[in-house]
C-alpha cells in the first residue's frame, strides 16, 4: 500500500510491527538514509544491531545471493525481540529475491525494509511493496520538513521547550539546509542545551546553526552598515589577509545592502520586508538587519546601491589603476559616513 506524506511522518516514529515490509525510495539518498535509519530504530529499539536483531544486505550481494534474504527473515536471534532484514540500494535487477520473500513472509518472521533510489511507477520492486497488503511504499522527494517532522526530531532529541521565535528559526533552518545537516544541528542544539531547563530560545538556535560560509564578511557589512567607519581598516585588513578579494566585499555588500533596501522599501514597513526575505533571514541577524534597514531608509539605501555599483564597475574595467583594496576601503569609509547622518 501506498503511505501518504502526510501519514509517514507519524509512521516512521511508531511503525507497525506486523507489516511484512516498508520501501523507501527517492532521489536524495541522504533523505531515505535518515528514514530509515528511523523507521528501524523505532521497530528494533537503540540495541537492536548489537543484539544481532539487524541484517543488512546491499542490493547488488543479493543480486549475487538471490536467497539470502529469505534466509535473513526466517532467521532467529539469540536475543529475543523484533528483528529487520534491511536491503540498501535495491534496484529491480534485485526485484526477484525481495519479491520471493514477500511471498514467503509469516508472522514471526523479520520485517522487509528496502531503500531504493528514484522509481518509476512501473518499477517492479515498487508495484510489489504498493498492492501488498501487509506493506506500505513511501516516496521522500526533495521537499522541506514538514513542522509535524521538525517537531518529531526534537522530541527525539529530548527537546521539548521551544519558544516561538526559536520555532520559526527552526524551521528557516530546515528549509536552508540538507536533511543531514539539519539532523546534526538539532543534535547540536540539544548538547547545547544539556542540563538546562530554559526554553530554547533564537539565540540557542542562531549558536547551533551551522556557520555561513560568508560569515566572516558579516563584521565588515555590519560595520559599514551601522556606520562604525573607525573599525573598518582593521578589519579590511584581516580579510585581506585571509585572502578575501575586494570584488567578493563588493558583491556581498551589494548583497547586504539590496536586502536592507527591499526591506525599507516594503508597503508593509520593514518588519513585513524582512519576514518575506527569500532564503529566510532568522534569529539576532535578522533584528540587527532590521534595525539597519530601518535606520537607513530607502532613499540613503538607493545612494549606497549606487556607490556600490559605481565601485564594482570601477574594480573591472581594464583601465583600472588604483589599488583595489584602497578603492573598497574608501567606498566603505562613504558608506559608514551616510550611514551616521
Amino acid at each position: 500500500m501506498k503511505l501518504s506524506i502526510r501519514d509517514c511522518a507519524r509512521y516512521f516514529t511508531n511503525p507497525d510491527p506486523k507489516r511484512a515490509g516498508l520501501l523507501i525510495y527517492g532521489p536524495d539518498a541522504m533523505r531515505t538514509a535518515l528514514k530509515r535509519q528511523e523507521v528501524i530504530e523505532a521497530l528494533i529499539g537503540p540495541k537492536g544491531e548489537e543484539e544481532m536483531r539487524l541484517t543488512r544486505i546491499s542490493g547488488a550481494d543479493l543480486r549475487k545471493d538471490p536467497a539470502r534474504l529469505n534466509d535473513a527473515i526466517k532467521e532467529i536471534s539469540f536475543f529475543p525481540g523484533p528483528r529487520v532484514a534491511f536491503v540498501e540500494d535495491a534496484t529491480d535487477a534485485a526485484a526477484a529475491s525481495i519479491l520471493t520473500a514477500l511471498e514467503d513472509w509469516a508472522p514471526g518472521d523479520a520485517q522487509i525494509i528496502v531503500t531504493a533510489g528514484q522509481l518509476k511507477a512501473t518499477s517492479k520492486i515498487r508495484k510489489a511493496f504498493e498492492s501488498h497488503t501487509n506493506t506500505y511504499a513511501v516516496g521522500i522527494y526533495n521537499n522541506p520538513p514538514s513542522r509535524e517532522e521538525i517537531e518529531a526530531d526534537l522530541t527525539r532529541s529530548g527537546l521539548k521547550n521551544i519558544e516561538r521565535e526559536a520555532m520559526t528559526d527552526l524551521n528557516n533552518l530546515a528549509r536552508e539546509l540538507d536533511p543531514g545537516d539539519f539532523r546534526q544541528t538539532i543534535e547540536k542544539l540539544a548538547l547545547y542545551k544539556l542540563n538546562d531547563d530554559l526554553p530554547v530560545t533564537s539565540k540557542d538556535v542562531q549558536a547551533s546553526a551551522p556557520t555561513s560560509t560568508e560569515a566572516a564578511l558579516d563584521d565588515i557589512l555590519n560595520i559599514v552598515a551601522e556606520g562604525r567607519p573607525e573599525s573598518i581598516a582593521p578589519v579590511l585588513r584581516k580579510l585581506e589577509a585571509q585572502g578575501v578579494n575586494p570584488v567578493s566585499l563588493i558583491i556581498s555588500a551589494t548583497r547586504h545592502f539590496r536586502t536592507l533596501y527591499t526591506a525599507a522599501s516594503d508597503p508593509g514597513g520593514a518588519t513585513a520586508g524582512i519576514s518575506r526575505m527569500r532564503p529566510p533571514i532568522f534569529g539576532p541577524r535578522r533584528d540587527r538587519m532590521l534595525r539597519q534597514a530601518q535606520s537607513w531608509g530607502a532613499p540613503r539605501l538607493e545612494q549606497a546601491l549606487t556607490g556600490l555599483t559605481d565601485t564594482d564597475l570601477q574594480l573591472r574595467s581594464a583601465g583600472q589603476r588604483v589599488p583595489e583594496m584602497a578603492l573598497v576601503e574608501r567606498l566603505f569609509l562613504r558608506l559608514a559616513m551616510l550611514g551616521r547622518r
